[in-house]
């Protein structure tokens, strides 16, 4: 049995699991021993997950998570590593694990060490998406786990709080007014639909216009439109011009009707009738009204200037993402101050360019942005010339890069390219992902024309078994259940069939050969 160093190293086992597992796809006899010795029954080639399991049997762990346990208690992490179990536990929605992890570990009620300092309750409630729909809200947030930590005294945070109201999660608000750790505030009582809360709230202290803004926007995306019309009265007595801009354009309840369906996000930062016309720009891109886009804009060129250059980048971001070049290149023709701003705002646009398979928007998008160089996004762009380039350097690419590079070629159809990187290291099974981890797979279900990528990814051996972190699904499963194309999800199923009649019948001539 393996003994753990003093002070061992997460990723060095996570690096052994990696090796065993290419080592038994290579036909490698000891590997394939080491494999059988802790899980005899398993299916051959080994999935990451079942790899990990096997280091974590020759240390004398029954698993992976009590090996890492041990890794974070030596390296002094014991809080880091409850909460790490804890977010998980509630990712699995496992009640019993959350309430034992509580009872051991009380410090994980006020722990706040996420990236947005919502803390537990922050990730049992926040949506990561539109949770609307009961049945979202059920698949995206964990209203047991929620109701564990509020009953066991969790810290209610700020950051909590705006992530719940922006998931639009209406049984997980409602769960926290039962509780009583709701604010009474306007803006609550107007996202609960509160008709007479909101009335009452306005009578005795509702003179910030900035204040009653915020709560009409929050009624219409909770779609009360009673409370909308009452608050949209109290915003146009506050401000007379914005009743008038309303009444000569669209009128008050189409008004209303608008904002509960396009859901403007900007109501408190410009006001209101400033976000309706951003929302009609922004609109005209989702619907490809390039005429109406322009017009618009002409007619609003206010937009055009410095002070709305993050709007301008915003829809160059958006129709990238979309692969709407004609939209970029109308903005860009109308010279809006992006075009001079020195630095140029921070942008995802080459980015989206490379991740969804846009990268002929790159001409346009380097009017203002310069195509970063490295590794990556030469690979993205195709060019293998500069790709051998960046391998060659005295001081090898990290890994990650490697990988990210790996994904940019196979996603943008640069297979040359991506088979070169393969062979100089990259992982075919990173868990590289646009969003989360999971795999290129995964990532690739969701592009238009994909199924020559994922023909190539599956050819050379990637691990079909692999899933993602949300919802614990394979590729397939986002096909089905994610993009809901049978078809797909029928056509990745066959594909791991006969990958594993290839596996085994490689496996077979290998030993016979020995």
């Amino acid at each position: 049995m393996k003994s753990l160093p003093a002070r061992p190293s997460l990723d060095s086992l996570r690096k052994q699991a990696k090796k065993l597992a290419r080592d038994i796809t290579a036909g490698d006899a000891a590997a394939v021993a080491r494999a059988r010795a802790h899980l005899p029954h398993a299916d051959l080639p080994l999935t990451q997950r079942n790899a990990q399991l096997v280091i974590a049997r020759e240390y004398g762990y029954a698993g992976w998570q009590d090996l890492t346990a041990e890794v974070s208690k030596r390296l002094g992490k014991g809080l880091e590593w409850a909460a790490a179990q804890a977010q998980r536990a509630i990712h699995d929605n496992d009640v019993e694990r959350l309430k034992q992890l509580l009872a051991d570990y009380p410090a994980l009620l006020s722990w706040q060490g996420n990236d947005d300092a919502s803390g537990l309750l922050g990730f049992a409630t926040i949506a990561y998406g539109d949770a609307f729909d009961p049945e979202r809200e059920r698949s995206f947030t964990r209203a047991a786990c929620a109701e564990l930590l509020i009953d066991a005294g969790a810290i209610v945070t700020p950051t909590a709080l705006r992530g719940l109201l922006d998931s639009r999660a209406r049984g997980m608000l409602q769960l926290f007014q039962r509780k009583g750790v709701l604010p009474r505030t306007l803006e609550f009582l107007a996202a609960l639909g509160d008709l007479d809360g909101v009335r009452i709230a306005l009578d005795e202290n509702a003179k910030d216009l900035t204040v009653v803004n915020e709560a009409f926007e929050r009624a219409c995306s909770y779609q009360h439109e009673a409370v909308a019309s009452l608050l949209l009265d109290r915003s146009v007595a506050l401000d007379p011009k914005l009743g008038a801009q309303i009444d000569e354009s669209v009128g008050r309840p189409a008004f209303i009707k608008y904002f509960m369906a396009e859901r403007p996000a900007r109501a408190t930062r410009v006001g209101l009738w400033k976000a309706f016309v951003m929302a009609q720009v922004s609109r005209a891109i989702h619907d490809r009204d390039v005429e109406a886009f322009v017009s618009l804009l002409q007619r609003e060129s206010w937009l055009l200037g410095e002070a709305w250059v993050e709007f301008q980048n915003e829809l160059i971001g958006t129709a990238t993402l979309n692969g709407r070049g004609e939209f970029i290149a109308a903005l860009l023709d109308l010279d809006p101050a992006i075009l001079r701003r020195q630095p140029p705002p921070r942008s995802q646009a080459i980015e989206f360019a490379a991740t969804y398979a846009h990268m002929e928007l790159i001409p346009l998008l380097t009017r203002i942005w310069p195509l970063p160089d490295d590794l990556p996004y030469a690979a993205a762009m195709g060019d293998l010339a500069r790709v051998r380039h960046g391998l060659d350097q005295s001081s090898a690419p990290a890994q990650g890069d490697l990988d990210v590079a790996l994904a940019f070629a196979v996603i943008n159809r640069h297979f040359d390219v991506a088979d070169f990187l393969l062979e100089h290291g990259a992982d075919i099974n990173t868990s590289w992902n646009s969003h989360e981890p999971a795999s290129i797979l995964h990532h690739l279900v969701f592009l238009p024309d994909n199924y020559e990528s994922m023909r190539f990814l599956i050819d050379r051996g990637i691990d079909m078994t692999i899933k993602d972190y949300r919802w614990n699904s394979t590729a397939q499963g986002w096909a089905l259940y994610g993009l809901k194309d049978e078809k797909m999800a029928q056509w990745l199923e066959e594909a791991e069939r006969q990958q594993k009649v290839i596996a085994r019948a490689g496996r077979h001539t290998t030993i016979n050969s020995r």
